[in-house]
């Protein structure tokens, strides 16, 4: 903040008389703070030095983004850019990496809010002063704790002045400060070239080191806690909301990690066929279904990403059984069949044949399975809807921009990550299906490690098979409820 910035301020804020004023700029202490190099510094490092290799002799601009208004004054929890955070390890908004070739790689420096000045009023009156939302580490902090060089977020716009047209990329995440620096770049151009970028960052992340796959096995285990916790105040025989069970699950991902990982779906009887259901305003019903996806974000922000659906009065009735059965057969013919070297489409085709099959068997498929499976129909896509999975990481989609080439149509490499969720969705509004199947909804989704032996399931703490999930919930009700930390 310079001095002709005004602090940011409400229109319910009291007026600062000349004598508080007065008051208020003297008299502070400024503590330093001893810190210590993050263990993981080394891996950002190493990770900007794989980018710098991708493209020698270009400027890279990562930014991560700026708080995002909730409602009028008030803001969501910032997270920050994953990919920005992949490079850095900095949690805090408003910073920029930039990359800037030096003739044998790339000078790293990280752009970010210094600490309040004393020097003017802001670090008291502004509502992002350090007064109101707590102290900031000093650019000599920060630096020592990443492991990264640091300079002050106003300067980003004059290191970026002097950047070579047509020899710089800029992830496309952009603080208005960052466009401002390369609007006379031709869009198209660098649309293209800011895109490469992009997927390079994304196929990077495809290969998990062990660090990663540790703070993933630990979202992992968190989550398998809070499907516990939430297993345990789930009645057999009467309604509870929705939304009590996805604030047991918050708790625990408050508790035991940084927040969830995405917003969890509650989804009760027929709401469990809406996939991507995150209103939880509805109530669980003795004798239907309930679906629950949710997944604990850690501290470090890697994801966990499962999905269990159970019944409420604690024992399938034999139709839900067989769709049951359908869904975890499909799911365990696609983790038998990871491993390294196999086409990610090849599971989704495995996947989606046992679900071709199980509708067949079901009597409502308007063709045959071999009809339905053909790549000119897909007709069984009615009661599927999507994948089998997708990566897991930095983000619940993880890789999202990864080329298609290296993804969907590539190979599973080792030590990827990702989920296998098939599932089986009949709309209650369904004339095409008889009328005992219409508001099934059933999911069940796990946490794949792809290693040179095959597929390692980091979720099994939590039960698939429809025998085991009956066992597994009666027993958490018999444990009773539990508060995390208590």
């Amino acid at each position: 903040m310079t001095e002709k910035e005004a602090p940011k301020t409400e229109s319910h804020d009291p007026d600062f008389p000349e004598a508080l004023l007065q008051f208020m700029r003297s008299g502070w202490r400024d503590d330093s703070l001893t810190v210590a190099a993050q263990p993981e510094a080394d891996r950002y490092a190493a990770r900007r030095a794989k980018l710098s290799a991708a493209f020698p002799g270009e400027t890279l601009v990562i930014p991560t983004g700026r708080e995002k208004v909730r409602a009028n004054d008030t803001d969501h929890p910032f997270r920050p850019g994953s990919d920005f955070v992949y490079l850095t390890g900095d949690h805090d908004p408003d910073g920029v990496l930039i990359m800037r070739p030096n003739g044998d790689g790339h000078d790293a420096v990280l752009y970010t809010r210094p600490r309040s000045s004393r020097e003017t009023d802001e670090f008291f009156r502004s509502r992002d002063g350090e007064l109101w939302v707590g102290r900031r580490h000093t650019l000599a902090e920060k630096s020592a704790l990443l492991g990264i060089d640091t300079a002050a977020l106003h300067d980003s716009a004059r290191a970026l002045a002097d950047c070579a047209p047509g020899r710089t990329r800029v992830l496309r995440r952009l603080d208005p400060r960052v466009d401002l620096a390369i609007r006379p770049w031709d869009p198209e151009k660098a649309g293209d070239r800011d895109r490469e970028l992009a997927w390079t960052l994304s196929e990077l992340k495809l290969v998990k080191d062990e660090w990663e796959i540790a703070q993933l096995r630990a979202a992992v285990d968190a989550t398998v806690l809070g499907f516990e916790d939430a297993a345990r105040i789930i009645p057999a025989d009467r309604g509870i909301s929705e939304r009590l069970i996805e604030g047991v699950f918050g708790l625990r991902a408050r508790h035991d990690g940084n927040d969830v990982g995405y917003g969890s779906i509650v989804g009760a009887g027929s709401h469990a066929t809406i996939l991507h259901w995150v209103r939880n305003n509805g109530t669980t019903t003795p004798g239907e279904l309930l679906l629950m996806d949710m997944g604990v974000e850690g501290n470090h922000l890697y994801t966990a990403d499962v999905t269990r659906t159970i019944p409420v009065s604690g024992t399938f009735t034999p139709l839900q059984r067989q769709v049951y059965d359908i869904v975890h057969a499909s799911q365990q013919a696609g983790i038998d069949l990871i491993k390294p070297g196999v086409k990610f489409k090849d599971v989704h085709e495995t996947c989606m044949r046992v679900l071709a099959d199980g509708l067949s068997d079901l009597g409502v498929l308007p063709v045959s399975a071999d009809e339905a499976m053909d790549p000119a129909s897909t007709v069984y896509r009615r009661w599927t809807l999507h994948g089998f999975g997708h990566m897991l990481g930095l983000d619940v989609h993880d890789c999202a921009h990864a080329r298609k080439e290296t993804y969907r149509d590539g190979e599973l490499g080792e030590n990827f990550v990702l989920t296998v969720e098939p599932g089986l969705y009949f709309q209650p509004e369904d004339d095409l299906v008889p009328a005992e199947l219409r508001g099934i909804g059933i999911r069940i989704e796990d946490d794949i490690l792809v290693t040179a032996e095959g597929a390692v399931n980091l979720s099994a703490g939590l039960p698939r098979s429809s025998a085991e999930v009956e066992g597994w919930l009666d027993a958490q009700r018999s444990a009773g409820v539990r508060l995390p930390g208590v």
